[in-house]
C-alpha cells in the first residue's frame, strides 16, 4: 500500500482518521460522515462489494458509530471505533490474506484486547499516539505482507526503546549499550541490503562459490534504521531524554507518513508534540492541501514524465538518438524529483493533519548554482543525518584541510551505498565527492558569482550524475553515455528517424509542467492565494485528476521505496 493508491486514499486513510478523531468530540462527527462516504464509495463503487450483507454491515457500523458519537462518553466511543476497525482488519487478514491460523488469530485477539484496554484507560494524547502506532504497523503490514518483517520491525522498536533506557540510566557502560544498539540496527540493514552484494563480490574477487541468498529488502529499513540510530545517539549525547512510554516511542518510529521514505525525523523534532499537540480545522485544511499538492507532483507529473524513461528503456539504449538520450535523462531527473518531493509533501501534509510539523525535505534543488548547493536543498534530512552522525563525529573541518577531504569522502561513499547495494551507487557517490571538492577549491566561487554560468553548469551536471544513479549495469551505462556524446566511437543500430521529435510531441506538456514547478514561481503564487476559493477549486481538480489516473492504473510505486 502506498500514498498514491486508491486503497490508501479511500480505505486506510478514512478509517485511520475516524479512529484518530475519536477523542476530538467537536470534529469526530464531521470526520465520521465524510470518511464513511469516501470509504463507502471505495467499497461499493470501486471494489463492487455490493452484496446485501456488505451494505447492511456497512450501514449498521456507520449508524452505530454516529449514535455512539453523539451519546457515549469519549472512552466508550474510542472502544467502539477500535471494535469496528479490528473487525475490518480481521476480515482483511483472515479472509483476504488467508491468515486464519491459530497463532495469527491468537496474536490478533490479544492485540485487540490490549488496544481496547489501553484506549479505555489512556489520556487523549496517549490514545491518539496508540492509534498512530497501531495504524502505522497495519499500514506497514499491508506493504510488506511478510510476518517475519513485521516482527523484525516491532523488535527494532522495542529493543531501541530498551537500549535508550539503559544508556540514560547507566553510569559506566553507556558506550557499551550505544555500541550494542548501533551494531544491532546496522546488522539488519547490512544483512538485508548488502549481504548478497558482498557475497557476489567475494565470489568474483576470490573465486569462491559462496551461496547467494535471494534476500528481499524490507520496505523502509534504511529510513527507520537511521531514525533508531539517531535516537540512541542523541540519548547518549544528552541531546534528548529517553522516552519512557513505549507507545509514544512506537508512534515516533512507525508514524506512517514518514515511515517508508522519509523525511528522516530526529526524536527531538517531535518529542514535545508526542506529549502535547493541538488540532485545528485550519491545521487540517493546510495539511490536506499540502498532501494534495504532493499527490499531484507524484501522479500528474512524476508518473507521466517517467513514461519517457520507460519508453527509452523498452527501445534499448543502442537504438536511440543523441537528442532523445538527453531528453530521456532530463525526464528521469524530473521524475525522480517530483516522485520523491511529492512523497515528502504528502508525508508533511498528513503529519500536519495529526498535529506534527515534519521537517522540510526539498527546497527547489534544481534552481541551485552548484552541486554543493544542490545537496543542501535535496533530501535535506538525509544530508543533516550524515552531517550530524558521520561527518562531525569524524572531525568535520576542525582537524585540517586533509582530514576534511577524507571525512567528505567517507560521507559521500556512505551516501552512495545508502542508496543501493551496487557499484554504480559507489561510483555515483565518488563522482559527487569529486565534483563538490572541485567546487570548494576551484570553481564554486565563479559559479556562484556568474549565475547564468552556474545554471548552465547544473543543467548538464544534474542529469549526467543522475544517469549514474539510474542505470546499475556498467555496460548499459557506457552505451548511454556514448549516446549522450555522439562523436564518441560506438556501434550503430537502427534508430527511428527524428525519434526525439516524436517523443517531444508526446511529452512536451509534462516537461513544461516539471520545469515550471521546479522553480519558486508556483510556490510564491500559492502563498498569495492559499486561502482563496480559486485555490480550493484547483486543488479539488488536482485531486480528482490524480484519482482518475490511479483508477486507470497510473499509480507507479514511489522510486525511493527501493532504498
Amino acid at each position: 500500500m502506498v500514498f498514491s493508491s486508491l486503497e490508501f486514499i479511500f480505505i486506510f486513510l478514512p478509517v485511520f482518521l475516524i479512529a484518530y478523531s475519536a477523542s476530538e468530540k467537536k470534529y469526530r462527527n464531521i470526520v465520521l460522515v465524510v470518511s464513511s462516504i469516501i470509504a463507502g464509495y471505495a467499497v461499493f463503487g470501486v471494489l463492487h462489494l455490493t452484496s446485501i450483507l456488505n451494505i447492511a454491515l456497512y450501514l449498521a457500523a456507520v449508524f452505530w458509530l454516529l449514535f455512539e458519537s453523539c451519546t457515549a462518553p469519549e472512552k466508550r466511543y474510542r472502544c467502539d471505533v477500535i471494535i469496528i476497525a479490528s473487525a475490518v482488519a480481521g476480515y482483511v487478514l483472515f479472509h483476504d490474506h488467508g491468515l486464519f491460523k491459530p497463532v495469527p488469530v491468537l496474536i490478533f485477539l490479544l492485540t485487540t484486547g490490549f488496544l481496547l484496554a489501553h484506549a479505555y484507560s489512556s489520556t487523549r494524547i496517549e490514545y491518539q499516539n496508540l492509534v498512530i502506532f497501531t495504524g502505522s504497523v497495519l499500514f506497514y503490514s499491508f506493504g510488506v505482507k511478510k510476518p517475519v518483517y513485521i516482527l523484525l520491525f516491532l523488535l527494532t522498536v522495542l529493543l531501541n526503546f530498551i537500549v535508550a533506557q539503559f544508556i540514560e540510566n547507566s553510569r559506566y557502560v553507556k558506550k557499551l549499550w550505544l555500541f550494542f544498539g548501533i551494531v544491532f540496527n546496522f546488522w539488519w540493514l547490512i544483512f538485508f541490503k548488502y549481504w548478497t552484494f558482498g557475497t557476489e563480490n567475494i565470489n568474483n574477487i576470490f573465486h569462491q562459490s559462496l551461496t547467494l541468498k535471494n534476500i528481499i529488502l524490507p520496505i523502509g529499513i534504511s529510513f527507520y534504521t537511521f531514525q533508531n540510530v539517531s535516537y540512541i545517539i542523541d540519548i547518549y549525547r544528552g541531546k534528548a531524554k529517553a522516552e519512557k512510554n513505549l507507545v509514544n516511542y512506537g508512534a515516533y518510529i512507525t508514524m506512517f507518513p514518514q515511515l517508508i521514505a522519509g523525511p528522516i525525523v530526529t526524536f527531538d523534532h517531535v518529542a514535545k508534540e508526542l506529549k502535547s499537540r493541538t488540532h485545528t480545522i485550519a491545521q487540517v485544511e493546510d495539511g490536506l492541501k499540502t498532501f494534495t499538492i504532493g499527490l499531484g507532483y507524484k501522479v500528474l507529473i512524476a508518473n507521466q514524465i517517467g513514461g519517457l524513461w520507460s519508453d527509452i528503456s523498452m527501445i534499448g539504449y543502442e537504438s536511440i538518438s543523441s537528442r532523445l538520450a538527453w531528453l530521456g535523462i532530463f525526464a528521469y531527473s524530473f521524475q525522480l524529483y517530483f516522485d520523491f518531493c511529492g512523497y515528502s509533501l504528502m508525508a508533511i501534509g498528513l503529519g500536519r493533519v495529526m498535529g506534527f510539523e515534519l521537517p522540510k525535505n526539498f527546497d527547489h534543488p534544481y534552481m541551485s548554482l552548484t552541486m554543493t548547493e544542490f545537496w543542501r536543498r535535496w533530501h535535506m534530512t538525509l544530508g543533516s543525518w550524515f552531517k550530524d552522525y558521520i561527518y562531525i563525529p569524524l572531525g568535520g573541518n576542525r582537524k585540517g584541510e586533509g582530514r576534511m577531504v577524507f571525512n567528505m569522502l567517507v560521507v559521500w561513499l556512505f551516501t552512495g551505498l545508502w542508496h543501493g547495494a551496487s557499484w554504480n551507487f559507489v561510483l555515483w557517490g565518488l563522482v559527487l565527492f569529486i565534483i563538490i571538492m572541485t567546487e570548494k577549491f576551484w570553481t564554486g566561487k565563479t559559479l556562484n558569482r556568474i549565475k547564468p554560468l552556474g545554471h548552465l553548469y547544473m543543467l548538464i551536471i544534474i542529469p549526467v550524475t543522475w544517469l549514474l544513479f539510474a542505470i546499475t549495469d556498467f555496460h548499459e551505462l557506457g552505451i548511454y553515455f556514448k549516446r549522450l556524446i555522439p562523436f564518441l566511437p560506438q556501434k550503430t543500430f537502427a534508430i527511428m528517424d527524428k525519434d526525439y521529435a516524436f517523443y517531444w510531441t508526446k511529452y512536451w506538456k509534462y516537461f513544461a509542467a516539471a520545469l515550471l514547478f521546479s522553480t519558486r514561481i508556483p510556490e510564491a503564487v500559492y502563498k498569495k492565494i492559499k486561502h482563496s476559493i480559486l485555490t480550493a477549486i484547483l486543488l479539488i481538480l488536482v485531486f480528482c485528476a490524480a484519482v482518475y489516473c490511479m483508477y486507470r492504473g497510473m499509480d507507479d510505486p514511489f522510486m525511493y521505496f527501493r532504498f
